[in-house]
């Protein structure tokens, strides 16, 4: 029997009971702390054969705490947090879940910028006050909408505003502006885009500074920016003084630079509550998606302990 050690909050919390798939298939599920704290990992991580996580840090020390380690199932696509050179060393293969939060992500997107250009959680929060009076908005259909990272989720986007009607144009410099174009979008440059469009929906990986003070000083005034990637592609404080002085009518984000630890944010100022839209990592909080990720990160988990390869390699053995 393998033990699988499982630090995503919402692995098997959906329809699929994974846990039982994982026993019927010979092997244990025993949870850790999604935080990755090293002093609490430490003795999970000695017996573990298979690690499937979240988005806590994995570094170097994590992996000679787990000698019996085979394999690395990332809950999720992103692997940022993950040493891959540390596994790489060790012959440990990475998977993760392409494509399978890509739907639930690209829902929440859209969702974020109609809050965003209507003011609905301002307006919800005025009426629970005893306070009717009306802030006007915009209509999406009559923005031009600018997506930045054209991949899976983008063209999610994409394909979802083709119901509204905005003009759509997409930056991404890893494809090319064929496949952009037939996926919903003008390919543009990124400098270019930043200067166009009236709503900015980010979908690009992270590890990159992509809204500083320099791009906020050429945005058009008022201009709308959602955030569903990763937190630290935008500059928080100046995005606050970007709110406060009008060049952004309003910031949408699914994260935070430093999540939970990012208390301290500018952006979460209550004089800019009006303006300002954070969720707690709820873009990929789908019943459907929960199962598709963890559906993608077991089979991988699975097939590796029986000595096959899994079909998601981001490391291969």
């Amino acid at each position: 029997m393998g033990v699988i050690l499982v630090t995503s909050r919402s692995f098997s919390d959906g329809d699929l009971d994974l846990v039982a798939r994982a026993a019927q298939a010979g092997h244990r599920i025993l949870r850790g702390p999604a935080h990755h704290d090293l002093d609490e990992l430490r003795s999970l991580l000695h017996g573990a054969d298979a690690w499937i996580a979240g988005t806590g840090p994995i570094t170097d020390a994590h992996l000679d705490a787990a000698p019996k380690l085979k394999v690395i199932a990332r809950y999720g696509v992103g692997t940022e947090a993950v040493d891959l050179e540390a596994a790489r060393r060790r012959g440990i293969p990475v998977t993760n879940t392409p494509g399978a939060n890509a739907d639930a992500v690209a829902d929440h997107a859209t969702g974020l910028m109609l809050a965003a250009l209507r003011f609905v959680p301002d307006g919800d929060r005025r009426v629970r006050d005893g306070d009717w009076g009306v802030r006007r908005g915009r209509e999406l259909g009559a923005a031009v909408v600018g997506i930045v990272g054209f991949g899976r989720i983008g063209q999610g986007v994409a394909k979802r505003l083709s119901g509204f009607g905005p003009r759509v144009v997409a930056a991404d410099p890893f494809l090319s502006a064929e496949l952009i174009r037939a996926n919903g979008a003008e390919p543009i440059d990124v400098d270019e885009l930043f200067r166009v469009a009236d709503v900015i929906t980010l979908h690009a990986p992270g590890g990159q500074l992509l809204v500083d003070a320099g791009r906020l000083a050429h945005m058009r005034r008022g201009t709308a920016l959602v955030n569903t990637a990763r937190g630290d592609l935008v500059d928080e404080s100046a995005l606050a003084e970007a709110l406060r002085d009008g060049i952004l009518s309003a910031y949408a984000a699914d994260t935070l630079d430093g999540d939970t630890a990012a208390q301290a944010s500018p952006l979460l100022d209550p004089v800019l509550a009006d303006r300002v839209i954070v969720t707690p990592h709820l873009g990929a909080q789908t019943t459907q998606a929960v199962d598709n990720m963890g559906s993608l990160s077991l089979d991988d988990v699975i097939a590796v302990l029986k000595g096959a390869e899994p079909a998601h390699p981001v490391i291969a053995r």
